[in-house]
């Protein structure tokens, strides 16, 4: 139990940096939510692959790592967005 949670944190952080680093542009969110991303991208990517009936192969599982990747880079997008106007209110603009 302590180690699937345990590589549940480390996978879901390198998914998270990889989807930042595919990600064009700066991303302002922080590294705890690119890891929660990561988190949860593996998570349904893992679920999405055993569902396809890729999750478990004799290899290594590339189609249900891309999986989780692309949804790390849809979750990273959604992210940035979502926090891009954090801070700031409706009216005011920078010059």
């Amino acid at each position: 139990m302590i180690g699937t949670i345990l590589w549940a944190i480390i996978g879901g952080a390198i998914i998270g940096v990889l989807a930042r680093l595919i990600l064009p542009g700066r991303q302002n969110i922080s590294v705890l939510l690119t890891v929660v991303v990561g988190i949860v991208a593996a998570l349904i990517g893992g679920l999405i692959a055993t569902w396809l009936g890729v999750g478990k192969t004799s290899g290594v599982d590339w189609i249900r790592h891309g999986i989780q990747i692309v949804l790390a880079v849809i979750g990273v997008y959604i992210a940035a967005l979502a926090t891009s106007g954090h801070g700031r209110s409706a009216g005011s603009s920078r010059m």
